[in-house]
């Protein structure tokens, strides 16, 4: 009998993300708090850039967007947030999505693997993400439950269960 295997991959739905930010943008613009202090939120490119007068303004608009990114399902463990940095008359935040997992994070995830995991699960790092195979789909699902239940930097999805 072959191996059954799945893929262990971080990657963000740009699309949600895009939604996430479109809301975001139509609440800065209508929020009266926000008014006349140049809070903004651009989508440029990988990138999303906030904008504001203040400190303080600049983190109230990450903290918009960061809870409109929760409600489309989008764990912030996605998104490299910048500190914010002074650009003219106004401050920035830089919030960059992150998407593949790292070599770092995944020398990581397969140490885990090799020590907690069933012993017949064996795991390889492809790029910027992981195939597990074993010979026992039940000893595949255990390891899918306890890398859901570790604390890691980055956002897990699993992929081709086969």
């Amino acid at each position: 009998m072959a191996d059954s295997t799945f893929d262990i991959v971080s990657k963000v739905d740009h699309m949600e993300a895009e939604n996430a930010v479109n809301q975001a943008r139509k609440e800065v613009e209508q929020r009266y708090d926000f008014k006349n202090v140049g809070a903004s939120v651009e989508w440029s490119g990988e990138k999303i850039l906030l904008k504001a007068q203040t400190d303080e303004r600049v983190k109230a608009v990450l903290e918009v967007v960061e809870s409109k990114f929760i409600k489309r399902g989008i764990t912030l463990r996605s998104l490299d947030t910048g500190e914010p940095y002074p650009s003219g008359k106004e401050f920035r935040i830089e919030i960059a999505l992150k998407n593949g997992i790292d070599s770092e994070n995944a020398k990581k995830i397969s140490k885990i693997i090799r020590d907690e995991a069933p012993k017949t699960v064996k795991s390889q790092i492809q790029g910027d993400e992981l195939r597990v195979s074993s010979k026992s789909r039940d000893d595949l699902q255990a390891t899918m439950a306890l890398l859901k239940g570790k604390d890691l930097d980055v956002a897990l999805q699993f992929t081709n269960f086969r």
